[in-house]
């Protein structure tokens, strides 16, 4: 499938494609105008110097008269001067357009990227999204740096050179213009030849990074298995198919640049036969000699363009199959959507009505159903534990809750307010997770804990981190570190253990102060070490909140107020702990099997 997807191409220049930077270039519009200018004069200093040549041979060099011929010459220098800085604010203005357009491109992008929930990135592969936010914005950014945008002045000077040439001598002209056919079946086949070279090269390079990808991905396992030197045999293959695509543009690409130079030698030769047989000998001859001078230098530049369009053409395609991918990210979902005014319970409900209710809740993640008219109430101040076998839907809640996904029947409220009809950001300032696989961000402890706090605009003293900390147990682990708060995390929090992690989400959490907490099996597989840590870090942080727990650790799930057992995505038990295990029903089989895991 993804295969599939980049092998198709778009047009080398899709006007529809283009309009879709347009948001991102109006802000700085200013600069357009500001390269215009520069451009339109750029062009008529380059083709005013041909034409002052032909003056100085014609009516100076060849009838022998040198006065004004100095003055020609400084007014050549002139031109030359003039072009040379009119060219650098024309290459400054559109160069900073395309940086500070690609600038808010790459913001938009992550922005849109993070705002998204969970089903978003179950269709879209982290890889995938990498690619966008970087491959594909530098191909954009491509089609600014290398001058490809500039395309359109390349048109405008080509038809201002044969509007010149034609305005000097038809004949001429006419003679000139006699390889264009060559030109244009030339510039076909290259442009075939590319596009079947870049669509190839698009799919190698896919599939090298999906390779690369997964054993990076899986490094411990390789070597464990010793497949390093099986890897590095498929993945030479891939990249000798990535090399081997190359050749196709190589090829049509050296092709079109030493034919192009031919045809502009055919185009010379055929204006000097011209200036021999036609023109003759003497006087005429040597006055036609400006002319045809003139004429060399227009030909010379109106084919450079085309000599350069392979490589402007290969720019332009990427360039706009990376807009239309990245469009088609931009254009996804918004992660709000209003709730229908019947979903929505009383602004003010009764003291008495949970904190958290779930009514009639049905999911599914694609055909088959995970939960089934599944109906919870969670008290204000309580906490409530949900167990149940590996599959069960317990995880499933929680996203559901968090709105990472969307249900697909029934209604969750948080306050007596569907949870829809809240902002996603208010609804996860009052609820947070705690998992067991802890995400922690390269930076300080500091940092880490301050992170909930400083997503709400609230200011935290290093008191108020210090004392949360304490409260959890985490100042023994920080003790051990001269550094303290400026202790350094490490990627992905590498430089701390599994239940030192934990503290310090727990912590981390004691800053955010939530309305709800939910413990998503987040004391599980913890290292003795910490393990008398954690239980007490658990208590503090549970210790007049409310609470959901998902847990694998008996001594957590006894002390909830309520227990609901799930299975295959139905409530099959509720109560407290000694009333599930003296109805000897599936939860005191499940305390059994944690009894007898160590627990």
């Amino acid at each position: 499938m993804a295969a599939r997807e980049e092998q198709v191409l778009g047009k080398a220049y899709d006007v529809k494609l283009m309009r879709k930077l347009w948001p991102f270039l109006r802000p700085h519009a200013r600069l357009l105008l500001v390269w215009l200018p520069f451009t339109l004069a750029a062009i008529a200093f380059e083709l005013a110097q041909p034409y002052l040549v032909k003056v100085a041979i014609a009516d100076h060099i060849a009838v022998g008269k040198l006065d004004g011929l100095a003055t020609i010459a400084f007014a050549y220098l002139g031109l030359v001067v003039a072009q040379t800085l009119v060219s650098f604010g024309e290459q400054w203005a559109i160069q900073l357009l395309g940086q500070r357009a690609m600038h808010g491109l790459r913001l938009a992008i992550y922005d849109h990227v993070v705002s998204r929930r969970a089903a978003f990135f179950d269709r879209m592969p982290v890889g995938r999204l990498l690619t966008r936010m970087t491959n594909d914005i530098e191909s954009v950014n491509e089609m600014f740096a290398s001058g490809v945008i500039t395309l359109a002045t390349d048109a405008v000077r080509m038809l201002a050179i044969a509007i010149i040439m034609l305005s000097l001598d038809v004949e001429l002209t006419l003679f000139t213009f006699a390889t264009l056919p060559l030109l244009i079946v030339l510039v076909k086949y290259a442009r075939d030849a590319m596009r079947r070279s870049f669509r190839e090269i698009r799919v190698r390079l896919a599939a090298m990074n999906a390779f690369a990808q997964e054993h990076l991905s899986g490094i411990k396992v390789v070597q464990i298995f010793r497949r390093e030197d099986a890897a590095a045999r498929e993945y030479d293959v891939i990249n000798a198919g990535h090399r081997d695509a190359y050749l196709i543009s190589i090829r049509a690409d050296a092709a079109m640049y030493a034919l192009v130079e031919a045809i502009g030698v055919l185009a010379v030769a055929l204006v000097a036969w011209w200036a021999v047989h036609d023109r003759g000998a003497g006087v005429q001859a040597v006055a036609t000699l400006g002319l045809v001078v003139a004429f060399l230098e227009y030909i010379n530049k109106f084919f450079i363009p085309i000599r350069d369009l392979s490589a402007k053409y290969a720019v332009m395609q990427g360039a706009m199959a990376a807009i239309e991918r990245i469009t088609e990210l931009l254009d996804t979902e918004e992660p709000d959507a209003p709730a229908p005014a019947t979903a929505l319970a009383p602004a003010k409900p009764a003291a008495a009505a949970p904190l958290v209710a779930f009514e009639h809740l049905e999911f599914s993640y694609g055909a088959e159903p995970i939960l089934h008219d599944v109906s919870l109430a969670v008290p204000r101040g309580q906490t409530v534990a949900i167990v149940g076998a590996t599959g069960s839907g317990k995880s499933t809640l929680i996203k559901l809750l968090t709105r990472l996904y969307e249900p697909t029947g029934g209604t969750i409220a948080l306050g007596g307010v569907d949870i829809r009809a809240l902002p996603v950001s208010e609804l996860r300032r009052r609820v947070t997770v705690i998992s067991q696989d802890v995400a922690l961000f390269t930076g300080t402890v500091r940092s880490n804990l301050a992170l909930g706090a400083v997503a709400t605009g609230r200011t935290v003293t290093d008191e108020e981190l210090g004392a949360c900390a304490a409260r959890v147990g985490l100042d023994r682990v920080l003790a051990r570190r001269p550094e303290g708060l400026d202790a350094t995390v490490g990627e992905r929090g590498g430089a701390f253990s599994a239940g030192e992690k934990q503290l310090l989400a727990f912590a981390r959490a004691l800053v955010r102060d939530p309305e709800v907490l939910i413990l998503d099996e987040a004391t599980a597989h913890v290292d003795p070490e910490t393990e008398a840590l954690i239980e007490r870090g658990v208590g503090e942080l549970m210790r007049g909140r409310t609470t959901i727990v998902i847990a694998h650790r008996l001594s957590t799930i006894r002390a909830a107020d309520h227990i609901v057992v799930l299975d295959r995505g139905r409530i099959i038990e509720r109560g407290t702990h000694d009333e599930l295990v003296a109805a000897g029903g599936a939860y005191a089989r499940l305390e059994a099997t944690f009894r007898r895991g160590g627990e």
